[in-house]
């Protein structure tokens, strides 16, 4: 540990203010936000405006207590968000900004294109041409309304032929996903241009903080998330290993952001949060040493799409309502499927496809065990997986290709469901997360008269209730099982398992204690008496 004197001294950088040089100095236990108004302050900008930090070579610097300190001799630069073009990140010197003196003229020849505009008309060519465009607007409002009509008639023939469908082959269509596979040819839509989330320097704290299971994912806008990945693909090595284009890159990690959903839980911030705890596992089980390169890209990579377009309603109500995953997919993990099916489709893409300068027999086999790992987050086989895994652990080898395809299996099990490993106050926001997903997908199920599972009703489970069972018969156990292989993960990820257990508890203890006192005649009624006065 550091001496006092250092982790309480304030922090200096010095600002390049219209060609002055201006110190700022603020606490290191100062929030990115009250840095934000502090520098805001500094370069004469409106409190509470987005703003950017560059340095003296144009990269990105993260506002945070832990930002790189500089010299007055490499000054940063404070620069309104709104105002910074996009362009390539390897110049950002080559960004053109308007002067003052060019906005001036700008307005001048409005002003005097105006006044030209305003002398060549006359009033009453106005007031005709107004009574023209009245005309016509009533005409089309006329026309508008007849096909309101139509369109009234063609949406109750869809419905009767929906109605006829589905009391036929009893087939349900209303969990629809963003990508129809049934519109031949139709694909996701690639970025041909340059990518556009900007390029952050990531302090050393931030780097090694990434590289542990207690990494605060909250505290990420999803360009800072996405730099975060480029950063993880390039520190292993997969970029250099794989030959990758580095634009492509940028462009995949895009797309991929953008066929994550905006669901409660099922989100783009969970598909970070798994990839770091992976990024992190790699680092903390030394498996870089254990593994081979291709099986780094693969833990990554299905990490990364292992819950693509999920649709917020999970593989038992696919199932029961008959949607066209459900039917697609033959009940046969409907969602894991999609994923795979939409990570592929992306991957398909030129524009997109990281894997572009690798062998077509590697890329077979990358392919699969990709496919091979995301099928595996399927809660429905997580018995399966996990005896196959305890039959190797006291013999695992290293050298064994089936020890290493099960193991890679339970490691993106472990990260998928690896919340409560992380520090309360990151881990608990989860919960109420997937709570309000579950809700979701009961106040459905109980609309549509579907079977609706007793830890997923709104009116039947607690916080502590859903939790306990989940991280005693299966966080637990499957962690467990993973430290006899790697015993330097129980003091960072077994441990904090067991004392989330131990919270649940407690909670689950007061809330039982809670519920066994009744109010009656102004006392509450339990194991004592209390007079509530009026």
């Amino acid at each position: 540990m550091g001496s006092s004197s250092s982790s309480y001294a304030p922090k200096t950088i010095y600002l390049d203010v219209d060609g002055k040089v201006q110190r700022v100095i603020f606490s290191r236990h100062c929030s990115p936000c009250d840095i934000k108004e502090l520098l805001c302050s500094s370069s004469n900008i409106a409190r509470n405006t987005a703003i950017l930090l560059i340095d003296s070579e144009g990269a990105l610097v993260s506002i945070d207590p832990s930002m790189p300190a500089n010299t007055p001799n490499n000054l940063y630069k404070v620069m309104p968000h709104s105002i910074r073009n996009k362009a390539n990140d390897s110049n950002i010197n080559d960004f053109v900004f308007l002067s003052k003196e060019k906005e001036d003229m700008f307005q001048n020849v409005l002003s005097q294109v105006a006044e030209q505009f305003s002398r060549a008309f006359r009033i009453n060519e106005l007031k005709t041409e107004v009574t023209n465009r009245l005309t016509m607007l009533e005409k089309r409002v006329e026309l508008e309304g007849l096909k309101v009509v139509e369109i009234e008639k063609c949406k109750n023939d869809l419905k009767k032929l929906r109605d006829e469908m589905t009391s036929r082959g009893g087939v349900r269509m209303n969990c629809n996903c963003k990508y129809n596979f049934s519109d031949d040819g139709k694909k996701l839509s690639p970025r041909r241009d340059v990518p556009s989330y900007p390029k952050y320097t990531l302090s050393q704290e931030t780097i090694e903080t990434l590289k542990k299971p207690t990494f605060d994912v909250w505290h990420w806008e999803h360009n800072e998330m996405l730099s975060c990945l480029e950063y993880m693909y390039h520190d292993l090595g997969l970029v250099k290993e794989f030959n990758m284009n580095p634009i492509t890159l940028k462009r995949w990690l895009l797309a991929i952001q953008e066929n994550y959903r905006d669901n409660p839980f099922h989100n783009f911030r969970h598909c970070f949060c798994v990839s770091q705890m992976m990024y992190g596992m790699i680092h903390l089980c030394n498996l870089q040493e254990r593994l081979t390169m291709t099986d780094m890209c693969i833990l990554m990579t299905a990490a990364v799409c292992h819950d693509l377009d999920h649709p917020g309603y999970n593989n038992t109500y696919q199932i029961n309502a008959r949607t066209e995953l459900a039917v697609r997919y033959n009940d046969i993990s409907p969602l894991e499927n999609h994923h795979c099916a939409v990570a592929f489709q992306i991957l398909s893409m030129p524009e997109c496809n990281i894997f572009a300068n690798v062998e077509p027999d590697s890329f077979k086999q990358i392919r699969q065990a990709i496919i091979t790992l995301i099928l595996a987050t399927d809660m429905a086989r997580h018995g399966e997986i996990l005896d196959s895994f305890k039959q190797k652990v006291d013999s695992f080898d290293f050298t064994n290709e089936e020890h290493v395809k099960c193991l890679k299996m339970v490691l993106i099990k472990c990260c998928d469901i690896s919340n409560e490993v992380r520090p309360t106050e990151v881990a608990e926001p989860w919960v109420d997360c997937l709570l309000e997903e579950y809700f979701m997908q009961s106040d459905r199920e109980k609309t549509e008269g579907l079977p609706v599972a007793p830890f997923m009703d709104r009116d039947k489970v607690t916080k502590p209730t859903a939790q306990i069972g989940f991280i005693k018969f299966v966080l637990i156990p499957m962690f467990e099982n993973v430290m006899k292989l790697f015993p330097q993960i129980e003091e960072i990820m077994v441990q904090p398992l067991r004392d989330s257990r131990d919270h649940y508890e407690e909670l689950k203890q007061i809330d039982d204690a809670m519920k066994s006192w009744s109010f009656v005649n102004g006392f509450w009624k339990g194991s004592m008496d209390i007079k509530v006065s009026s």
